[in-house]
């Protein structure tokens, strides 16, 4: 079955800390050029998703420890996990989602949604049905 391919504790980790495809994809694309410093616009490209949910991704992934910000105009990023621990994390995520995409993907999919996003979807206006 395709949920035994992820470990636990990844499994774990991702249901945890990780949102959105887009979020694994920023920590990860940001892992690889560790030495880079990016802004949102850069990053923004590189994933292929708005400067506004760029900003999103590195908001959420800079309060998981797992980025530093410079200042500067514009403010810049780089990976830097707050701990070795994290650090192996991520690695081990790394070499998982590449070995195991689809069921990755999968798993963020599939998590509840947060009870910020079921706050806002209250707020979504629906069609009425004609009758």
């Amino acid at each position: 079955m395709a949920d035994d391919l992820i470990p636990d504790d990844v499994r774990q980790f991702i249901v945890d800390k990780i949102d959105s495809v887009a979020e694994l994809e920023g920590l990860l694309l940001l892992r690889r050029n560790s030495e880079t410093e990016w802004n949102i616009e850069e990053l923004a490209q590189g994933l292929y998703i708005s400067p506004k949910q760029t900003e999103d991704v590195l908001a959420h992934l800079y309060l998981l420890g797992l980025l530093e910000i410079r200042a500067g105009e514009p403010p810049t990023y780089r990976y830097q996990p707050n701990s070795p621990e994290s650090a192996e994390m991520v690695e081990r995520v790394a070499e998982i989602y590449s070995k195991y995409l689809i069921p990755v993907t999968n798993l963020i999919h599939s998590k509840p949604k947060t009870k910020v996003q079921k706050f806002a979807d209250a707020f979504k206006f629906r069609k009425k049905e004609d009758k």
